[in-house]
């Protein structure tokens, strides 16, 4: 049996496995199971063999201390505009910790930058940390930092700003730089761009490189915003599994929609406002000729005050179907929730009605709502069916609902940014029932802005 070197260093491995022998490059991670090896691959998978199938190990050398790596930073140039990365942390931002083989937030923002030179052809970059966390832990509190930091950038002259975020909650708080800086119909200072990565920089099949620079130049040379369809805070991923091209996306009218593909980000009762095409490393826009037609016929009014998201909300969710009970309902209630927010089924219904006799749970949830409404509690309805608009009208039941005071009738607004809208309205003393039938900044693309 030969000597297995420690984990970090990369290797080439001769195995004699079940499918015959055949040789590996890569980099040694914790084993997967007692007495084996595993490597992480060039491509970003990993492979484990069983020891007694190892027949040689040749060291290449060590990887996955990086500390004292010294990363240059980019030149300035006057020709170029100047954007800044505001960096949270996600997979965009991580690498592969080689003593245990998980993927961490662990770039910092000049590395990020140091690693992909075509940048120093699209903008002058700099960069700051507000946070190195995965966006799962991401909270109002972070909404807040992230306003900040793109209030202070435009402040001190960048033309655009490009937050840096883990993908899995990304829609909703590019949601909330909508509404953060154009819930009163206003354009932020310059464009603000979201970007994330499915894989981590150092996979070969990472997203993130074309992500960034697509990011970055829609950034720096991308039409400014108006406030409208959703365009005050985009989302730039991929637009298929393949390279070449990512999508502009509206920060309101967006989702996450698969857990693994790089193309996971899909419109919701929207369309892309853009592409950034990727062609011989070079970016190029095209437009979409309704967002371009659309932005000629808006005059830009700019806001150089953001609103903020108290803390202090709190906004319950239920999903409506067999499992939705009363006591639910009112144990959420007891603990002082502004707001209740249901996920109805299709054209957004709830379980109310009891017409054999045989469901006295539906009872329940309809007297427990109307004493919602009755405490002046707003309850809002979105859909699971995520696209479509709200429709109370159709049915008898929906009528019903509307008659109990239930919110959401006519919205078009996807349900996290619906729940996001709800947060502004109750952070600014707005009126919810009021906010929600209007279109603030292109998330309500039915209701013509005011």
């Amino acid at each position: 049996m030969v000597d297995i070197p420690d984990i970090g260093h990369n290797v080439r491995i001769e195995v004699d496995g079940h499918n015959g022998k055949t040789t590996h490059e890569g980099v040694i991670l914790h084993p997967a199971a007692p007495n084996h090896i595993t490597i992480k691959l060039a491509n970003g998978y990993n492979a484990s063999y069983k020891l007694e199938e190892i027949i040689a190990i040749e060291i290449l050398g060590v990887l996955g201390d990086d500390s004292k790596v010294n990363y240059s930073k980019l030149e300035f140039n006057e020709d170029l505009p100047r954007i800044r990365i505001i960096h949270t942390g996600g997979t965009i931002a991580s690498k592969v910790d080689y003593k245990t083989g998980a993927v961490v937030a662990k770039f910092e923002p000049e590395e990020l930058v140091s690693t992909i030179p075509e940048l120093a052809q699209i903008a002058n970059i700099d960069a700051v940390k507000i946070g190195n966390m995965f966006s799962d832990d991401i909270r109002c509190q972070h909404w807040n930092k992230m306003i900040d930091a793109t209030k202070q950038a435009f402040d001190e002259g960048c033309d655009g700003v490009v937050i840096t975020h883990g993908t899995d909650t990304l829609h909703i708080t590019s949601a909330a730089m909508c509404f953060a800086w154009s819930g009163e119909g206003k354009a932020p200072p310059g464009i603000i761009a979201l970007v994330g990565s499915q894989r981590s920089s150092d996979r070969g099949s990472s997203d993130a490189s074309e992500n960034l620079i697509s990011a970055i130049y829609w950034a720096a040379h991308g039409p400014k915003p108006k406030a409208i369809r959703g365009d005050s805070a985009v989302v730039v991923m991929h637009t298929s599994s393949h390279d070449g091209t990512c999508s502009i996306l509206p920060g309101t009218g967006v989702r996450k929609l698969h857990t693994t593909r790089r193309d996971a980000f899909r419109n919701v009762n929207s369309q892309p406002l853009a592409y950034v095409n990727i062609d011989g490393g070079k970016p190029s826009i095209v437009m979409d000729t309704t967002y371009q037609s659309e932005l000629e016929q808006t005059e830009l009014v700019v806001s150089d005050s953001p609103r903020k998201y108290s803390q202090d909300v709190r906004i319950a969710q239920f999903i409506a179907g067999p499992y939705l009970h009363e006591q639910e309902i009112e144990s959420i209630v007891s603990n002082g929730v502004q707001a209740i927010i249901i996920h109805g089924t299709g054209l957004g219904h709830l379980p109310i009605d009891d017409p054999g006799k045989d469901a006295p749970e539906n009872t329940k949830v309809w007297r427990a709502l109307t004493r919602c409404v009755n405490r002046n509690i707003p309850v809002v309805i979105t859909s699971q069916c995520l696209h479509g608009p709200i429709d109370m009208n159709v049915y008898s039941k929906g009528r019903k609902q509307q008659e109990m005071g239930l919110l959401g009738h006519g919205s078009v607004t996807s349900p996290d940014s619906t729940v996001v809208k709800v947060h502004y309205a109750l952070s600014n003393d707005k009126d919810v029932a009021t906010l929600l039938v209007k279109n603030l900044c292109g998330e309500n693309l039915n209701v013509l802005r005011e």
